[in-house]
């Protein structure tokens, strides 16, 4: 049992529950100008756990066939038999069930979201088949987590700062195109969609930057529509400079350390704006 958990664990790379969770539960505080209920945190990591959990392991249903076939990633649990399809797919029956109990227990706008949420994270698992757009719907998903958390503090949608999704669009994107990179000849070879197959690698790398040029605009100006303080400023500064590091020790001709840039650069972006975030708004009182 302990084996197979961890096959799950690996399988859904649940560590990356770093990326979107800091968003959801900015949303929230943002909403309330501090800390939210303890029923609203809860329910909140209940529902980006299920969510996220229900999205990786329909990803991976999705892509089993071609995972077997690229040599990157024919390890991965499904095409190794670590974990068969039916078992995958009662995760994604139980972990759907749970995100859709979570939202129920949040509000009525929540439950209203759901469904599109949890559609749209299933969508980009087949985009990659006729679209190099994959990443941008991919960030577009992500993106739903600070307006789901906002949604349930606040139990509307009124004065919600649409920069802040539209950062998580652009960042999520813009990392992912780098992700992708490390496949690039094999999603060609196997008629699969992706910038950095159909631009190539270092045209696919510019708009990389483009895209973390863009969600650092963006994060900076969520600061200035909220009304937050020098502490979220300083977040936004060590965010630049991770932002900048990432692109750094990343490049079209070196992909070694994708790993440390992919996890633990990002981890760390979504991380810093949150703690910056709360600190201002706990500054607040």
């Amino acid at each position: 049992m302990l084996k197979k958990l961890q096959a799950v664990l690996e399988m859904i790379k649940f560590k990356h529950s770093v990326f979107a969770l800091p968003f959801a539960l900015l949303g929230a505080f943002l909403a309330v100008r501090g800390i939210p209920s303890l029923r609203v945190f809860f329910w909140v990591i209940i529902a980006m756990i299920g969510a996220r959990t229900a999205a990786m392991t329909f990803n991976r249903i999705a892509d089993y066939r071609f995972d077997a076939a690229n040599p990157r990633t024919k390890d991965r649990a499904i095409p190794a038999g670590a974990v068969s399809l039916k078992e995958s797919w009662l995760l994604v029956a139980t972990t759907s069930a749970l995100f859709f109990f979570a939202c129920a227990m949040l509000n009525s706008l929540c439950l209203g979201i759901a469904p599109f949420a949890l559609a749209l994270t299933f969508f980009y698992s087949l985009t990659k088949r006729f679209t190099w757009l994959c990443h941008v719907v991919l960030g577009v998903a992500l993106a739903i987590s600070p307006l789901g958390g906002w949604a349930a503090a606040a139990g509307s949608l009124s004065g919600y700062p649409w920069m802040l999704s539209l950062g998580v669009l652009f960042w999520v994107a813009g990392f992912d195109i780098i992700y992708a990179s490390q496949d690039a000849e094999f999603d060609r070879q196997a008629g699969l969609h992706s910038m950095p197959a159909i631009l190539g690698r270092k045209n696919a790398f510019r708009l990389a930057v483009l895209f973390h040029l863009l969600a650092f605009l963006l994060f900076t100006l969520t600061g200035y529509a909220q009304h937050l303080n020098i502490v979220y400023y300083l977040g936004i500064a060590l965010t630049g400079a991770a932002l900048f590091y990432q692109h750094l020790i990343v490049n079209p001709r070196d992909l070694s350390r994708i790993e440390m840039s992919f996890f633990s650069m990002n981890g760390f972006i979504s991380l810093t704006l949150f703690i910056a975030a709360c600190i201002s708004l706990l500054m607040e009182g």
